[in-house]
């Protein structure tokens, strides 16, 4: 059976709560403190059936029949809320993250933090959950669960196109050699397409409207057939390759357009790969499912390539959603004046609201892990009583139905 966990600390300390709850029940059992309980009930029931009167009909049948109850009623909360029953370990403690997967979002295993390091102490200890603490722990996770997932979740294809947006060429020789690349080989290549008139599909019409084409590269005659006109450090000089060019002193040759473009480590297509930021690819590879990660690489290449892109956009003046278009100096008085007071006041504002975001999580996990403890010494001292069962269960969900992230 598995127990699962939406916080990192919360995975430990679950498993931590439950070897000292573990710990406290067996020293109850080993003094014969849980069975004071018993005791106790029948001294309530007597002092109750003392205190009603002589109204109340045969005392001893009546007391005898409401100590019965009760400690019937003690058995079950003993047996399925007190005795430990279902192992656990950190092996049956799983930290979900079906959530943060399906809203394309990284997070890494508890064993992949420092986290890990800092729990090394627990050495594989195990430990029993109740069966009813169990079923509750269970079932609040799926109602969370079920909770967030009912909470829109999407990629957000808006920020994805203005990071593709923003992305530029930083190296000025790799832009040197992309234009290069266009002026010796895509320009020859498409003329050469169009003296041909070949008869191309829809998807074959737009994939040579950019440098990286497919159909340029798997079609013989194009990019397999044109070559660097400069040479290139990076491929070394072939006398079978580059018969009949001039070998110069550097030692460079001149790779074929396709050699150019897809070669592995020197290649046009993974050196303009690398401009773009990996998480980035990876996002919009999780979204984009339907492609696979060559389409996707190729997709980002070719915005980044496009001549267009290679010249800053000079952007545009938008009005906000309260601003105003040439607004009058009063105007600008009043929101300099408010901008003042908001970067005064957020001064001390979002730095506290930024520490109680994170502490949040390990309260809450600290809290689970206190309620935890704390079950075998409430159930004893509220006699085993289904009252005090609830009570806990409503306080011990409490915390455990607010999302760990």
């Amino acid at each position: 059976m598995t127990l699962y966990t939406t916080d990192y600390l919360e995975y430990y300390l679950t498993l931590v709560a439950w070897i000292i709850n573990n710990g406290i029940w067996n020293v109850l059992v080993a003094s014969g403190i849980f069975a004071l309980p018993f005791f106790a009930i029948v001294v309530q029931e007597w002092l109750r059936a003392r205190a009603e009167g002589a109204d109340e009909g045969n005392k001893g049948v009546l007391s005898s029949a409401r100590i019965e109850n009760r400690v019937w009623v003690a058995i079950v909360v003993i047996l399925f809320a007190g005795i430990p029953f279902i192992p656990v370990d950190l092996s049956t403690v799983r930290f979900d993250r079906t959530r943060s997967i399906q809203c394309q979002i990284n997070v890494p295993q508890p064993s992949e933090t420092n986290w890990s390091a800092s729990f090394t102490t627990l050495n594989n200890q195990s430990a029993h959950v109740p069966v009813w603490w169990f079923f509750m722990h269970a079932m609040s996770k799926a109602v969370t669960g079920a909770a967030v997932a009912a909470i829109p979740c999407g990629t957000d294809l808006r920020q994805m196109r203005m990071e593709i947006d923003s992305t530029r060429i930083a190296d000025p020789v790799l832009a040197q050699e992309v234009a290069d690349f266009t002026h010796d080989c895509y320009g020859p290549a498409r003329a050469r397409l169009f003296m041909n008139r070949l008869t191309l599909s829809d998807e074959q019409m737009n994939d040579v409207t950019w440098i990286g084409s497919r159909f340029f590269l798997d079609t013989a005659g194009f990019y397999d057939t044109y070559r660097s006109r400069a040479p290139r450090t990076a491929w070394p000089y072939d006398s079978a390759r580059d018969a009949g060019l001039a070998e110069v002193s550097s030692g460079g040759g001149y790779p074929t357009c396709r050699q150019w473009w897809l070669d592995s480590d020197a290649g046009l297509r993974a050196r303009l790969l690398g401009q773009v930021d990996p998480g980035l690819l990876t996002r919009l590879g999780q979204w984009a499912g339907f492609l696979s990660q060559t389409q996707v690489d190729d997709s980002v290449i070719r915005t980044i390539a496009s001549p267009q892109h290679q010249v800053m956009n000079q952007g545009h003046v938008y009005t906000d959603y309260g601003g105003q278009i040439g607004g009058s100096l009063p105007n600008v008085v009043t929101r300099a004046a408010s901008d003042v007071g908001l970067t005064i006041g957020s001064l001390g504002f979002f730095p506290a609201m930024d520490v109680v975001r994170q502490s949040l999580p390990m309260i809450l996990s600290f809290l689970k892990m206190a309620m935890v403890i704390c079950i075998p010494l409430v159930l004893v001292f509220g006699t085993y009583d289904l009252r005090t069962v609830v009570t806990v269960t409503a306080a011990h969900q409490m915390p455990s139905q607010t999302p760990g992230r």
